[in-house]
């Protein structure tokens, strides 16, 4: 007998979905989905660039609304295809009016989808984009916690003190560097997993100062909506579990993170 789902909740103040992939979304017309997102108070939506194949795309879907941001980079399982081309690319759309961010970039040593010395190198060479243009990151880093703060720990003194580092499932050592750093910690549906007490024991020793909240969709959809495709309008049930879990009023954290998200990708906008 299948137990009926929760209607999506509509607060009163507004939520940024930090980390999505827009092009990736299969279960309906994406203006179907981005009319959802609007309707339940999400203001602004990040899609995220993973490969020299969609960083266009994602350029393209960042132009479709106002609301609507990107980034470009390449995730570490495609790390065998960036190229000099690809760094070029990278870096010259990196400061175009809609992309607030280098990423997402990293390690992941769980899949290891790519040569991990290959990994390593992409990593550092995308880290020195962010760093030359003054842009915050989005990082990847999966199982990979001890070469993710090495590499981080070089960039010390040239990288900006903002960044990501989303759906965030690695150790508290990793936690501590990147909170001490001044960097946030992204948390998605992967907090509402019956067996992520791990993930929400980070998430209670993170500053909700330090919190931004994403999807990941199509991925890691929350509870009660799993086995189903994840999209950005699931991104309340994210807020509503780190307030719960955190013991803080959802009004506090809906105003944190939305501080956090406007800190970290929209330092120059008035509205935080």
């Amino acid at each position: 007998m299948s137990r009926k789902r929760r209607e999506i909740p509509v607060f009163d103040q507004p939520l940024i979905e930090t980390h999505c992939h827009l092009d990736y979304l299969k279960d309906r017309p994406l203006e179907e989905t981005l009319e959802k997102v609007r309707s339940v108070n999400i203001e602004r939506v990040i899609t995220i660039a993973v490969s020299p194949d969609n960083l266009a795309q994602v350029r393209a879907l960042s132009q479709l609304h106002p609301w609507l941001y990107g980034t470009q980079g390449v995730h570490p399982h495609e790390a065998e295809a960036y190229s000099d081309a690809c760094e070029a690319e990278i870096r010259e759309h990196a400061t175009d009016d809609k992309i607030v961010a280098v990423g997402e970039i990293g390690l992941d040593y769980f899949y290891d989808n790519a040569d991990r010395e290959v990994q390593r190198q992409v990593f550092r060479r995308q880290l020195q984009i962010a760093a030359d243009l003054g842009k915050p990151v989005v990082i990847h880093s999966r199982e990979a916690d001890e070469d993710t703060i090495a590499i981080l720990s070089e960039f010390e003194d040239t990288l900006e003190r903002r960044g990501v580092i989303h759906s965030f499932t690695s150790g508290p050592g990793l936690a501590r560097y990147a909170l001490d750093q001044g960097w946030c910690l992204g948390f998605n549906g992967i907090t509402t997993f019956n067996k992520a007490e791990n993930v929400r024991d980070i998430v209670r020793m993170t500053p909700v100062e330090q919190i931004l909240l994403e999807t990941d969709s199509p991925f890691l959809t929350p509870v009660p909506y799993r086995g189903r495709e994840n999209a950005p309008f699931y991104l309340p049930f994210v807020a509503e579990k780190i307030a719960e879990v955190k013991e803080l009023p959802l009004e506090q954290v809906l105003s944190a993170t939305w501080q956090a998200s406007m800190r970290t990708f929209f330092p120059d906008d008035g509205a935080h």
